[in-house]
């Protein structure tokens, strides 16, 4: 990808989707797989705020019994399909065991009828997904010995056993989203991060295009389009409301979702949910309290998901200390064993999501249950404009083959089949992925070490020897980034090849290097220096760059605050 912002002039697109995180990057390649000239601008980098920040986790829907949502259930269960067939080195299927207590709904025999109706309700989960590590097995009860042997430091009093399902997990929220952008612009769509839309063009009841401004300083440009996808998240009501005086009812309110990494493995190849001192209200039948996950990533835990009804700002979401410690208290509660503190914390992600109707002191919080598809045309009298405010990184996918199909039918063109859920992202061939990853790990070039193979394959999939061809053409770039698995041809990569344009963007959402933790001085240094070479930085812009990629791990609580 090439950040080419004369492309974005030239001529007029079918579709331009403002906002680069993953619904509008769903959107744009949807409608680029469809065949109509597309073009998709961030004002940030892509994937940069709740994207990037989420918990990893791919829903199947089996939460979703407890409010007799069929089609909730149904959706999800197809779009985790989706995502492990189309996108099998970044996704993989995550066993989740709930221990189960006493009698009642808390015990075995609800949780073995809610596993046997979830299971006829997914019963195609596996469905064209080729690949058995890729499979999601059915729903089962363990015995007693069975969950303590995974998990001993449980409550045994009243312990009866346990129920294990299965959701997907995330390798890597950032990638997974660049490589759904990079089959987009494969497809013939445009894209540029760091340009914000500063208001839409107009002509009588219709919207024509925007007026952006490229926020790395080289001028105003204008960008036209038959239809405007608005899928700026928190931000698109704000924006139709500032710029053409529209409002949205009802307005949106949203959830700062928030959950953290510890720099540690608590657990082995399961995730734990228990129970959390919250309710769902909007539960038909209900365990009685929400539950929070212990869920192992790597080589570390994630712990989540806290929602905090968000009043103020969409700029300004991030957690205090206080609010982070109410959390690990809340943590601790439920599984006293753990004893975290605030220096267990080596990374704490937070994104706004859309939510359902809450006051702000709501203890027990309402979720939305759909996401927003807004047809301007219809609710405004406004042609050629749609906004989109999506709930789950799960159902990304599915909102954008509606969204496009609305589009389409705006345009006046018969919508031909969305083919997204099918068609594997950038990098995301893979027939057999244990067969890949043992064929990259047996084939390093001299002086790669498996290790940094094993992440290269996971990160870029079938691409990674895209990689490896600067690493082979320039020797010095086969270094690794001090404390990390990252080569420097990954800083090169990302420079050339995926639009990086900070220090920010290489470390957190081009490489491994700030997913989980800080990783140190020297690390930001070296991979400064590497990008000088490419952006022909001088000093005082690898030190501005290292500050503000400091200052960022600082709001994530990697960090003390400066």
């Amino acid at each position: 990808m090439i950040r080419d912002l004369g492309a974005l002039t030239r001529r007029e697109f079918d579709v331009l989707v403002i906002g680069g995180g993953i619904f509008g990057i769903a959107a744009a390649r949807d409608a680029a797989l469809r065949g109509l000239t597309t073009a998709l601008v961030e004002r940030g980098d892509f994937a940069s705020a709740t994207s990037a920040n989420s918990f990893k986790i791919v829903h199947g829907g089996i939460r979703y019994l407890q409010h007799g949502d069929l089609p909730r259930i149904r959706e999800s269960s197809r779009e985790r399909r989706a995502l492990l067939r189309i996108a099998p080195h970044l996704v993989q299927p995550l066993p989740i065991v709930i221990p189960t207590y006493g009698r009642g709904l808390t015990g075995r025999t609800a949780l073995r009828a809610g596993l046997a109706v979830y299971d006829l309700l997914a019963w195609d989960r596996n469905r064209s997904v080729g690949d058995p590590d890729r499979r999601v097995p059915r729903g089962r009860l363990i015995s007693r010995d069975e969950c303590l042997a995974l998990f001993p430091d449980l409550e045994p009093k009243q312990l009866t056993g346990g129920a294990i399902f299965h959701d997907a997990q995330m390798y890597n929220p950032p990638r997974l989203a660049l490589s759904c952008l990079q089959s987009a612009v494969g497809n013939g769509a445009v894209a540029a991060n760091y340009v914000e839309a500063v208001e839409f063009l107009t002509r009588p009841n219709r919207v024509y295009g925007i007026r952006a401004r490229d926020v790395l300083g080289r001028g105003d440009l204008e960008i036209r389009a038959r239809m405007v996808i608005n899928a700026t998240g928190p931000w698109a009501e704000r924006l139709v409301a500032r710029t053409l005086g529209v409002t949205v009812t009802p307005a949106s309110t949203f959830s700062r979702d928030a959950c953290f990494v510890v720099r540690k493995s608590l657990l082995r190849n399961h995730a734990l949910a228990l129970m959390a001192p919250t309710r769902d209200p909007d539960a038909l039948v209900s365990r009685g309290r929400r539950h929070l996950f212990i869920v192992p990533w790597r080589a570390y835990t994630l712990i989540g998901v806290w929602h905090v009804v968000h009043l103020g700002s969409a700029d300004h979401i991030a957690a205090t200390d206080g609010e982070l410690q109410a959390f690990i208290d809340e943590v601790n509660a439920a599984y006293p064993v753990l004893h975290l503190t605030l220096d267990d914390v080596s990374l704490c992600n937070d994104g706004l999501v859309l939510f359902g109707e809450n006051q702000g002191t709501s203890r027990d919080l309402r979720y939305a249950k759909r996401s927003r598809i807004i047809d301007h045309a219809a609710g405004n009298g406004l042609g050629g404009l749609v906004s989109v405010i999506g709930v789950r990184w799960t159902t990304a996918r599915s909102v954008a083959e509606q969204v496009v199909r609305l589009v389409c039918n705006r345009l006046g063109r018969r919508a031909p089949p969305s083919t997204t859920d099918t068609s594997a992202i950038h990098g995301g061939a893979i027939r057999r992925f244990t067969d890949f990853m043992r064929d990259a790990e047996a084939r390093p070039p001299k002086g790669v070490t498996p290790e940094t193979m094993r992440h290269l394959a996971r990160n870029y999939g079938t691409e990674y020897p895209r990689v490896l061809a600067y690493a082979r053409l320039r020797p010095d770039s086969r270094r690794v980034i001090p404390g990390s698995p990252v080569l420097e041809a990954e800083v090169v990569h990302a420079v050339r090849e995926e639009m990086a344009q900070t220090l920010s963007d290489v470390v957190f959402r081009r490489t491994d290097l700030g997913t989980a933790t800080y990783p140190g001085d020297a690390a930001l240094e070296r991979c400064a220096q590497v990008m000088s070479g490419e952006l022909g930085w001088d000093g005082q812009h690898c030190h501005r760059e290292i500050t503000e990629v400091r200052r960022l791990f600082a709001r994530h609580r990697a960090l003390p605050a400066a």
